[in-house]
Order: C-alpha cells, then structure tokens, then sequence
C-alpha cells in the first residue's frame, strides 16, 4: 500500500511525493523516524528507493533516522542491507542537537556491534567528542564492551588520548567502571601503538546515563 502511494504522489509531481514523505509530525518525526524506530525495513527500503528522503532531518529529540537506525532491532540479513544502504545515503556523522551524540556512541553505548560494524564500515568518526567531551571509545569502555572497544581501537587514527571535559580518557574510565580487560587493551593500545605518545589518564570522570531508545524518540 505504501508504495502504491508513492507512485501515486510521484505521478503526480516529484515535488509532491518530496513534501509528502518528508512531512513531519508535532515531534518532528517523518515517515523514516517511524519506520526505522519500528524496525519496519520493508518501507524503510521504499522510502529510500523513492529517492527524496530528508535522511538528515533532526526530530525535535535532535535525532536523525540513522540515529535511530542505530538503536533498531535487526535479525534479518535483508534488513541489515536495508540500514546499511541507510548509513550510505546520509551523514553518519551528525551529531543529535541536544547531546551532541553520532550514531556510533548511540549503537556503542547500547552495545549494539551490528550497527556499530555498518557504521564503521561507511565512515563513522571515532574520534568524534559529544557536548561532554566523550567519544566512542569512551562510551563502549564505560559500559564495558570488550568486542567493540577492541573493533574502535582497530580503526585507523583512533586516539585513545582524548579527554572529555572533566579531564579523563577511555583508559581512566575503563579503570573506575572496573573493566580491567578493556584496561589492558587500552593501555597498550595508548604506550605501544605507533604515531601514539604515551598518556596519563586521571580518574573522577562524572557520568550520566546514555539516552534510551524511547527517549530518542519522544
């Protein structure tokens, strides 16, 4: 049925189907907010064929449907095409207007790897810092997932050295989360790896919880 409508709109102008599918709700939500929030990738691969899709537009949560698509429920491999061909059609590395978060701190605090893979994979900073001063490599050392620090410290350029705004790195933080595994991994990755300068990290980093599925939403 949806994609009766879109070539109905399209038959009538391609202007018309672009004001129709990027229309949004009081929240700021369009047709991609809810389809990708809904894990419904059959119209979300509609609404991309159509090829008039604002994938940038922020909701009024500051969220952009591929911040979003970095929270969804994905068990299909078809699917995962779907939001893969998603990352590729935007910019992976916006930052949401309320927190400052990307896409990748999103699916990295949630512990979702998957996503964190297909982010990655279209060109995903690491190095990117949130109004906090937080990167990636901090999220995913806080919340203690070894899989996907190990993934960021494998990505060209990823810099450990970074602080967030309280003055501590992904090592000091992994050390008062006690997650002494990411630790270790941490702290050759900053001493040993190459065009890297030896760091000191400090302890006391404030924290906060990470913004939730819904809570983007809303």
């Amino acid at each position: 049925m949806v994609g009766d409508y879109i070539a109905a709109f399209e038959a009538i102008s391609p202007d018309v189907l672009r004001y129709v599918i990027n229309l949004a709700d009081g929240n700021g939500n369009t047709a991609l907010h809810y389809s990708v929030s809904h894990s419904n990738f059959e119209i979300v691969k509609l609404l991309l064929d159509a090829d008039v899709c604002n994938v940038d537009h922020q909701n009024k949560a500051g969220y952009t449907p591929i911040m979003l698509a970095a929270l969804a429920a994905v068990e299909a491999e078809k699917d995962m095409r779907v939001v893969e061909e998603l990352f590729g059609c935007g910019d992976v590395n916006a930052k949401a207007s309320q927190a400052g978060q990307t896409a990748l701190m999103l699916a990295v605090s949630h512990g979702r790897i998957d996503m964190v893979k297909g982010l990655l994979a279209c060109g995903a900073d690491v190095n990117i810092q949130d109004d906090e001063g937080s990167t990636a490599l901090m999220c995913a050392s806080e919340h203690g997932h070894v899989e996907i620090v190990k993934l960021l410290l494998a990505q060209p350029g990823c810099n450990g050295h970074l602080e967030d705004n309280d003055g501590s790195t992904a090592l000091s933080i992994a050390l008062e989360a006690g997650h002494k595994d990411i630790a270790v991994l941490l702290y050759a990755h900053v001493n040993f790896a190459k065009a890297q300068s030896p760091g000191t990290p400090r302890l006391g980093r404030k924290t906060s919880p990470g913004p939730t599925h819904r809570g983007s939403f809303d």
